[in-house]
């Protein structure tokens, strides 16, 4: 059995706390959180051991993999304690809300050769990986622009502050919704090399955005957009919706159907033909142990424990589907966005450029960008 421990016992913490626990192969051995309602609750009718303070779970329970579900600007200094006692880590996405930590984690992570992970669910739901497999077998040519939507009902009205609307603790839509979307951008097309456009907008939060909306660009000459908007009440849970146009036709794919719309048949061999095909994703049967919210968050969390289980066997670590340089890397187009909403257009220097406040006049360094 593999010893796992979780970190955090909010939404996210509480789900994966079920799956841990239903998994034929894991051993819940410890949970920490500061709520101590919680610990009491759950420690008495599980029997799982309870802290409150992580280093010493970590010092106490040795475990084999930890999950980290706590508010993001926590993530850094609890991977960094689990990398550096040799324990494999899976962490609640965003990644790190501050570059420098994240390079830092990622290539640690890689110099020990442990097994890491950020749980961007959406890199496991059928839909965008079999649309993934048709954009890379060429099904609709060369794709020369993509665009990526979230939305959903979470802030609709002026509220109190919590963690998740706080700027240096969650980071607002841009880092809870927007994320999402430019993490599929980057799975499906790759990390663009500027942003431009970039809007942040407040609606009813204080602090933080609740709507972003962006242009990316890629030195191909290929374009993408996303639009992420937390105050939508259109939408009775967060709606998350890719598409990609191709010079063969194009691809819209959301959580619960794939469409393609192909203007040769020079695909049969995919099994598509000329003009639109629609597939489900009860298409694309991928049973699990336990369904809880979407079969997705189980099979991120098998994908995760497989890959420790093939490093305990004596293997080298396998790359995950969502390592922490993915996760760096949509990390960098959110500091990208950032600092385009500020003024102008951005690149990675710039964004490390106001990640690490530096320069106030950023914007000086991208004077040869192409199209500036």
């Amino acid at each position: 059995m593999l010893r796992v421990a979780l970190i955090g016992l909010g939404k996210m913490g509480l789900s994966h706390f079920a799956i841990l626990r239903a998994h034929p192969e894991i051993e819940l051995v410890a949970i920490c959180d500061s709520t101590a309602y919680m610990l009491d609750i759950l420690g008495k009718y599980t029997g799982v051991h309870c802290y409150t303070d992580y280093g010493d779970l970590l010092k106490q329970e040795r475990p084999d993999a930890v999950i980290i579900a706590t508010p993001s600007r926590l993530h850094g200094n609890m991977i960094a304690e689990a990398l550096e006692h040799d324990i494999n880590v899976f962490c609640e996405k965003p990644f790190c809300l501050d570059l420098a930590e994240g390079e830092n984690l990622a290539q640690l992570a890689r110099h020990k050769d442990l097994v890491n992970q950020v749980g961007y669910h959406y890199r496991f739901v059928a839909t965008f990986t079999e649309m993934k497999k048709l954009i890379e077998a060429g099904a609709i040519g060369q794709v020369h622009h993509l665009r990526a939507e979230a939305y959903g009902p979470v802030v609709l009205k002026p509220q109190g502050m919590s963690w998740r609307a706080s700027k240096n603790e969650g980071g607002g839509c841009l880092y809870d919704y927007a994320c999402h979307a430019i993490d599929l951008i980057n799975y499906l097309g790759g990390p663009p090399a500027a942003v431009g456009g970039s809007v942040l907008n407040k609606i009813f939060s204080r602090e933080v955005d609740d709507e972003v909306y962006a242009n990316l660009f890629y030195a191909n000459g290929k374009t993408a957009q996303i639009a992420a908007n937390w105050s939508d009440d259109s939408v009775r849970k967060m709606t998350t919706k890719v598409t990609a146009w191709g010079k063969n036709g194009k691809i819209c794919a959301d959580r619960q159907e794939l469409q393609i719309y192909l203007r040769n048949n020079d695909n049969l061999a995919l099994g598509l033909r000329q003009g639109w095909n629609t597939r489900y994703i009860t298409d694309f049967p991928d049973p699990v142990w336990f369904y809880l919210r979407g079969e997705e968050y189980s099979l991120q969390i098998a994908h995760f424990i497989d890959a420790v289980r093939t490093r305990q066997a004596g293997q080298a670590s396998v790359p995950t589907r969502s390592t922490f340089q993915s996760a760096l890397e949509t990390d960098r187009v959110l500091a990208m966005l950032q600092a385009d909403a500020i003024g102008g257009r951005a690149t990675e220097a710039a964004a490390h450029a106001i990640d690490d406040k530096r320069t106030p006049r950023w914007w000086q360094m991208l004077a040869g960008f192409p199209g500036r």
